[in-house]
Parts: C-alpha cells; sequence; structure tokens
C-alpha cells in the first residue's frame, strides 16, 4: 500500500503523546529509518488489520446466516459480539 509513483504524498500534521513517540523514535533508530517511515508502516498495518477484521465479520455472519447447526450458531454469534464488542 505504499505510495505509488504517480500519486502526490499529502502532508499530515498529527501530535503524538510523548510515550508513543518515543516508542516510534525507537522503531526508527532500531531500523535505521525515518520516524515518518516508520509511521506510515504502523498506519499500513494498522488499516489493513482493521479491513481484514471487517473481511472475517462479514464471513462470520455470512456463515451464521446459512448454519442450521445450533452449537455451531452460538459460536459464531460469540465471535461475532467478541469482534463488535471487544472481550
Amino acid at each position: 500500500m505504499r505510495c505509488r509513483s504517480n500519486e502526490k504524498p499529502v502532508r499530515q500534521s498529527i501530535s503524538l503523546p510523548p510515550s508513543i513517540a518515543r516508542r516510534v523514535r525507537t522503531l526508527a533508530k532500531t531500523n535505521r529509518t525515518s520516524t515518518d517511515r516508520v509511521l506510515i508502516d504502523l498506519i499500513e498495518s494498522g488499516l489493513e488489520a482493521q479491513e481484514r477484521e471487517r473481511t472475517r465479520f462479514f464471513e462470520l455472519a455470512d456463515r451464521l446466516t446459512q448454519s442450521r447447526d445450533k452449537n455451531e450458531q452460538s459460536r459464531l454469534k460469540k465471535e461475532l459480539a467478541r469482534i463488535t464488542f471487544g472481550e
């Protein structure tokens, strides 16, 4: 999900809590890269994880609507509740 060569980057200013800023700087030093690159990688990873979770939710919802097994329905409902409301 890197910036394509024909896409112009958009400048975005954010404020980070000091503890997160420290962690980002530490990651940048460890990986010998810039803090900007670390932030971009973390944001991309988060967006991809969110999309995977969304896809999983809809897959489970589809399975729930198609299932005739009460035990599986119960398990799927619990999993959907966990995804929706947390643990």
